[in-house]
């Protein structure tokens, strides 16, 4: 197949286009014409804003996983357990494919997109190590499952809601809810935070980009 030419991204051929609506509009154009939105090249405070919300959801990932997820109590006893240890005794009566669920979606995916979107900002601050079909394909995984890491607040909201029976039992959320409600809030604002377009300019130059240069593009935009 011949070859007609290099080709070339949106930025070179002078385009920038909105992350909201996808519009393509010329460089230069400060708000989008269809949604209204601030348009601009790249975000030179993108990784910035990954790794701050990165830090703090990790912060609150760290006491969701030691404070209690569950409290149960009944006439007799009062019961407490951690997001791991209630998973391990659900298992231990035979609650298999439930444990699984609780562990994938309370362990497995928290931990998946903190090392997902770590590498993701690594990758673009000091160059890439894979190319940038497989990195904007992490992105996009990155992107799908977040939406499936509130099932274990989900299901103590439930439990809680369901098994109220007075003096005889009841489900209450423990500690570790909150911070793991905050944990997952802040990794998805992280992720939305990362300009996925940081990728190809890594991918086309080979090595990290010079954020203060995209700043300067920025500000020309707005100016222009």
């Amino acid at each position: 197949m011949e070859v007609v030419g290099e080709l070339k991204t949106a930025r070179e051929m002078g385009l920038v286009g909105c992350t909201r609506c996808s519009r393509v509009s010329p460089m230069g154009t400060q708000y989008c014409p269809r949604c209204g939105s601030a348009l601009q090249s790249r975000d030179g405070l993108s990784l910035q804003k990954v790794w701050a919300w990165w830090l703090v959801g990790l912060m609150c990932y760290v006491p969701a996983n030691l404070y209690p997820m569950l409290e149960t109590r009944t006439l007799v006893s009062t019961e407490s357990n951690t997001i791991v240890g209630g998973a391990v005794e659900l298992a231990q009566h035979g609650n298999w494919g439930v444990a699984l669920i609780i562990l994938a979606a309370s362990v497995l995916i928290p931990v998946a997109k903190f090392v997902l979107i770590a590498g993701l900002a690594i990758g673009v601050w000091r160059g890439p190590q894979v190319s940038g079909q497989r990195r904007h394909f992490l992105y996009e995984v990155v992107e799908y499952i977040g939406r499936w890491s509130m099932i274990d607040v989900f299901v103590v909201a439930i439990l809680s809601a369901l098994v109220q029976l007075q003096a005889l039992a009841s489900i209450t959320p423990g500690r570790a809810s909150l911070f793991f409600a905050l944990s997952v809030i802040f990794t998805m604002l992280s992720a939305q935070s990362f300009d996925s377009r940081l990728i190809w300019d890594t991918q086309r130059r080979g090595d990290a980009p010079d954020h203060g240069l995209a700043s300067d593009d920025v500000r020309k935009e707005s100016s222009a």
